[in-house]
């Protein structure tokens, strides 16, 4: 039996091979992550979680201010425009990051007093910030460089290492301090270093070139604009839980923390499928075979969303063994958040052909107003209903985030791909009503065990039996949606 499994491993094509490790490497370190949930949700009060959870959000935003979030967007399509000279192309990206790392340390420390203050830390926290942003940031360039080239061994190994090193430092220095919250990050910032360092000098090794006028002025032109677009994905990922901490507490935003954690376990599937997905999806709109895109787009969506509502269906359970009694009002955020990340994967769908013909304005432009109006939202109805509203205002933001980026992905298709529709819109429209509505129900019956286990039982019987009919629904508005494509 097993030589069957190799044989037929073997025979499979490096890219596909490769595709599926790389989820595989993704998941196994999310899930690393939420196994030690456990143990640091113990050792670690509500407030000093809350305090780890906020030190996190303002991470995400420091990170797009003082690296322009290089090794995202720019860099995966240049390592496809410029690939007769990608050695380089890294390198150089690999300078400027260190040299606009350098270059943010320096203004941190003039103004350390009024920002440490703006940002809730110390200075060793704001320090080691930096280091997290530089080494992360070292190692997302030779990742994407990994995938792109499909030489997978070496970034499993690494990155299943650092998952595995993180929590183990990290919860040995909090067993040993007072100061749990700066050991937490000190634990992160230490293995990131001495772990990511090798992947910079790598790539340094190999490009022989830390400057390149060519390539700065390239990257830092395509990414600057979009630093309003990267900043509002952080402003509607992580801002909810900087609101929290200010108008409630620290405590609250710890609970609201592991809830978003939790439910943000399924975005290691989004993470994963995108990570895998970003140069076959590239490679399609380059060679103008858009066509190929919408059956494995169908399959991704209806993955997620099984996923997902596995999640909710289990959100009372996953809490209790994930974190005290003190947290157990998480359950009433999970399933609003775990709904969002779905249009998260919609949103990187769609986005993806604005990013490809550079069409900076409509990227930044449904970013903006979805994170502004996420912050309206927030302060209106955070004071009215607590911090429960946080996870509903989400997911309407991420849905008419989606709708914006679909709509942009619309007009780029009229204007350069004769009018062709890549995705099946349909069906995604029907697995996402089904998905909410079952999502909405199972919450309803939180608070009965025995309902709640008929009703899982319920869907799966239905599924079950319907499995044909579902298949012959996809395969009929595959077919519809391929006839009307072009139309």
């Amino acid at each position: 039996m097993m030589d069957k499994l190799r044989l037929k491993y073997q025979s499979r094509s490096v890219q596909l091979r490769a595709s599926f490790w790389f989820v595989v490497c993704s998941f196994l370190q999310r899930a690393i992550s939420v196994i030690t949930t456990p143990v640091f949700t113990r050792i670690l009060s509500t407030g000093e979680y809350g305090e780890f959870t906020v030190f996190n959000t303002w991470t995400g935003i420091a990170t797009i201010i003082v690296t322009l979030n290089l090794f995202a967007g720019v860099f995966t399509q240049g390592l496809v425009k410029f690939e007769e000279d990608r050695k380089i192309f890294c390198s150089t990206l690999q300078g400027l990051t260190l040299t606009l790392t350098v270059g943010w340390t320096a203004v941190y420390l003039a103004f350390q007093d009024f920002l440490n203050d703006a940002m809730s830390m110390n200075t060793k926290q704001g320090l080691m910030m930096l280091i997290i942003i530089w080494s992360s940031s070292a190692f997302q360039f030779w990742a994407a460089e990994q995938r792109v080239l499909y030489h997978y061994k070496g970034l499993v190994m690494l990155t299943l290492a650092i998952s595995v090193m993180q929590p183990a430092v990290s919860i040995l220095f909090i067993l040993s301090s007072d100061d749990k919250v700066t050991a937490r990050i000190l634990g992160i910032a230490l293995v990131n270093a001495i772990g990511y360092t090798s992947c910079f000098v790598a790539q340094m090794i190999r490009g022989r070139k830390f400057f390149s006028s060519k390539y700065w002025k390239y990257a830092v032109m395509f990414n600057l604009p979009l630093i309003p677009h990267y900043l509002s994905i952080t402003v509607l990922t992580s801002a909810d839980r900087v609101m929290i901490e200010r108008m409630v507490g620290a405590s609250e935003a710890g609970i609201y923390g592991l809830a978003y954690s939790l439910a943000q376990i399924m975005t290691l599937l989004n993470t994963s499928l995108v990570q895998a997905l970003d140069p076959w999806l590239y490679q399609r709109i380059k060679y103008n075979r858009i066509n190929e895109m919408a059956r494995v787009a169908d399959y991704c969506v209806l993955l997620i969303a099984l996923f997902n509502l596995i999640l909710i269906a289990f959100a009372p359970e996953a809490v209790r063994i994930f974190a005290p009694e003190s947290y157990y009002d998480a359950i009433w955020v999970i399933p609003p958040v775990a709904m969002s990340t779905v249009f998260m994967f919609l949103y990187d769908l769609f986005a993806k052909f604005e990013f490809y013909y550079e069409k900076r304005m409509f990227i930044m432009a449904a970013s903006v107003i979805g994170a502004i109006l996420n912050v309206v939202l927030n302060f209106i109805f955070i004071r009215i209903f607590g911090y429960y509203a946080a996870g509903y205002t989400t997911l309407f933001c991420y849905f008419l985030y989606a709708a914006g980026h679909y709509f942009a992905m619309r007009h780029i298709c009229n204007q350069f791909l004769d009018r062709v529709r890549p995705y099946n819109m349909r069906i995604i429209a029907i697995v996402i009503v089904g998905f909410m509505g079952a999502g909405f129900l199972l919450m309803m019956t939180y608070r009965n065990i025995y309902m709640r286990y008929a009703l899982v039982l319920v869907f799966c019987a239905a599924a079950y039996l319907e499995r044909n009919r579902i298949r012959s629904l996809i395969r009929d508005l595959s077919a519809a949606q391929k006839e009307g494509r072009n139309g």
